[in-house]
Order: C-alpha cells, then structure tokens, then sequence
C-alpha cells in the first residue's frame, strides 16, 4: 500500500510517496494528480521512502507520468530505491543490478518500453492466473 502527501509550492507540485508501489497504488495516485491546479508547471515526485514496486505499481506510475504530461506539468521522478529499479531493469529486459533505470525513466522512449513490457508480463500473468491449471 502506498502513501502520498501533497504539497504545492508556488507553480510547482511535490508529491512525497511512502510505501510500496502495488496494485492499490491506483487511486492514491489518481488522487493526488486530482490535486494539481492549471497554474502548476512542475510536478516532483519524491521515491525515496518507496522501498518497493510491482509490475502493477509500475504501470499504475507510468499511467501518473503520462496524465501529469497532458496537463502539460514538466515531471521529474527523484530518489529512486534499488527494487523499484529492478523491477523496472527486469521489465525492460535489461540483465544485472544497477542498471540505471532511474536515470533512463527520464526518457519518454524507455516509459514508452515499460508500459509495453509490464502490460504483456500483466497480461500474461493474468492469463496464467486464470486459464492455465495449477501444477
């Protein structure tokens, strides 16, 4: 379950994440993009207190980026733990630990990679979960 505080600052926006990124991440986020007003230009996300992410979490993040960057909000993504960017470097299909992914989120091509690559490994988790029999 994750965690969000809110706080504005002139035309910039900070939302201060705690918790682990999951499933239920969904709303929580959705919440505190709701917040955010036309006169705000900047959106920081702060991860440093997210210790943890799912590929559910993970898409649930890159839907935020993307509905941040329609309303024209410049984001930028801070102090990424060493799981999250795992799970993002094992997304992506990109072998060994410290493989940067922090810094390669920055690049709309690589949350394009993601998105594409966490929904088929959803999608076929889903597929597992429900049609495959249980060995």
């Amino acid at each position: 379950m994750i965690n969000v505080d809110v706080q504005h600052c002139g035309r910039s926006v900070l939302i201060s994440a705690t918790g682990k990124l999951d499933h239920s991440a969904g709303e929580v986020l959705q919440r505190a993009l709701d917040s955010v007003t036309m006169d705000e230009r900047d959106l920081l996300i702060d991860l440093h207190a997210v210790a943890a992410m799912d590929v559910d979490g993970l898409l649930h993040f890159l839907d935020l980026h993307r509905r941040a960057e329609r309303l024209r909000l410049r984001v930028l993504v801070t102090g990424w733990q060493r799981q999250p960017q795992q799970c993002m470097a094992t997304v992506a299909g990109i072998p060994g630990p410290r493989a940067g992914t922090g810094e390669r989120y920055a690049l709309a091509g690589f949350r394009r990679l993601l998105e594409e690559k966490a929904q088929r490994a959803r999608n076929l988790s889903d597929f597992a979960d429900g049609w495959l029999p249980r060995i």
